[in-house]
């Protein structure tokens, strides 16, 4: 398609990938949503990103970036039949981190029927220079249906001018210049407080003010404090810079989630070869150590799923054989209990489908219920590993640091990928045998 053309969309479930090619120097790229009435949002909750990755409609979620090669790619799913009637326009949007779109190759936005993977249409963004976040495309009604337009208009502002232009109100702390010193008030008189009613009578009513004769009904209470403002920040972990504060990020209490999405081959080629022709399934586990001593692991080997009300406060959501970022490898750590972690380690096996995370390329997202996400890659794999230690949680008092790990290891002849992650790590646990 060519910049400001459009196109029917013939289905309502349509997966909208952004994508194109990295290398040295090339930013990361983020989809991201705005479901707008009139030009606007309604409110915060209409934008969705990799901080908000789902809208309560469920018409739009996030889900997430894939990699294959030097190839990127960061999908929505947007579900036409679930938007409400409010909403005229669903605005596609990309933004840049660390650098321009200047630098980033081979830009384009593809809607594709989610059914089939058909193309409903494709536009490739170019000649960008210091734009830093870009409206791709948008979806919007027409006498009954959609269609798909593409736009193509950028932003040297980022996601944070982008945001705002459309009604998002952004808390960005970094770029705020600190406050300027307020001077003590002066003394005042403070009037003495007007003695109780005598005991065993009750307090005399307040009047009631009247209007004409009529009385006027006590003012409303006060309106609920508005919601707290987007927070566009988050947190790519690195071999440079490794570990991150969750309390530092915002992340003290709720709900912290941990995502592990992965390319799924059909002829997985792992070390040495291909093995066998089962899809690959790959396991994400932690094993705990809590304040008061005690030691386990949460793994869907023997159903040992875990709990987020009683201890250990860690759950694995189910065994997931598809590596898709909507479902996936989910694992939820119960920040309200964060006092009674010592430390949690993250990591994955090879349940079947492959002999070696060679050629694997899978991308961890922590994502705090309150606070920036946390993400960060798996380095290539080298050895003929069947285990990876991704993070390493660790309590520091009052908060939990992240470190990432990405750590493979080779187990022994006869050792399990559970108990070499155990004796790498120093857990100390007794193991036998499982199986789900």
């Amino acid at each position: 398609m060519s910049k400001g053309s459009n196109t029917p969309v013939p289905t309502t479930a349509l997966r909208v990938e952004l994508g194109w090619h990295s290398g040295p120097g090339v930013p990361d790229a983020d989809a991201s949503a705005l479901l707008l009435v009139a030009g606007k949002v309604r409110s915060d909750g209409d934008f969705v990103f990799y901080n908000q990755p789902a809208h309560a409609s469920g018409a739009v979620r996030h889900e997430g970036k894939r990699r294959s090669g030097d190839r990127v790619t960061d999908t929505l799913f947007v579900d036409l039949a679930r938007v409400e009637a409010p909403i005229e326009r669903i605005v596609l949007a990309a933004s840049a981190d660390g650098g321009t779109f200047g630098q980033v190759p081979g830009l384009y936005i593809e809607v594709r029927d989610a059914a089939d993977e058909s193309t409903v249409a494709r536009f490739e963004s170019t000649g960008a220079t210091v734009e830093t976040a870009f409206v791709l495309g948008e979806l919007y009604r027409r006498q009954g249906g959609w269609k798909f337009r593409a736009v193509g208009q950028g932003y040297s502002s980022g996601l944070e001018g982008l945001a705002t232009d459309f009604g998002i109100t952004v808390d960005e702390p970094q770029h705020q210049a600190p406050p300027a010193p307020v001077p003590a008030p002066a003394p005042v008189a403070v009037p003495p407080a007007a003695p109780p009613p005598p005991a065993g009578l009750p307090f005399p009513p307040r009047a009631t003010p009247t209007s004409g004769g009529l009385p006027v009904p006590p003012p409303p209470p006060p309106s609920t404090a508005p919601a707290a403002p987007v927070r566009l920040s988050k947190v790519t972990l690195t071999k440079a810079a490794p570990s991150v504060s969750l309390a530092k990020q915002g992340g003290t209490s709720g709900a912290l989630r941990v995502n592990l999405n992965w390319q799924v081959r059909k002829q997985f080629q792992g070390w040495g070869g291909r093995h066998g022709g089962a899809d690959l399934d790959l396991d994400l586990c932690a094993l705990y150590e809590l304040a008061d001593g005690r030691k386990g692991v949460v793994q869907a080997l023997g159903n040992a799923f875990g709990s987020l009300g009683r201890p250990p406060y860690i759950h694995l959501d189910g065994d997931d054989r598809t590596g898709a970022v909507a479902s996936g490898e989910n694992l939820t750590v119960n920040l309200d209990h964060k006092r009674d972690f010592r430390r949690i380690l993250v990591f994955v096996t090879i349940y079947q489908g492959a002999t070696s995370f060679a050629d694997l390329h899978a991308t961890v997202t922590l994502q705090p219920q309150h606070g920036a996400a946390i993400d960060f890659s798996l380095d290539e794999c080298t050895v003929p590993s069947t285990v990876c230690a991704l993070a390493l949680i660790t309590s520091t008092g009052g908060d939990l640091v992240v470190q990432r790990e990405a750590r493979y290891l080779v187990p022994e002849r006869g050792v399990s990928p559970q108990r070499t992650v155990d004796r790498a790590y120093g857990w100390g646990m007794n193991w036998t045998p499982g199986r789900k």
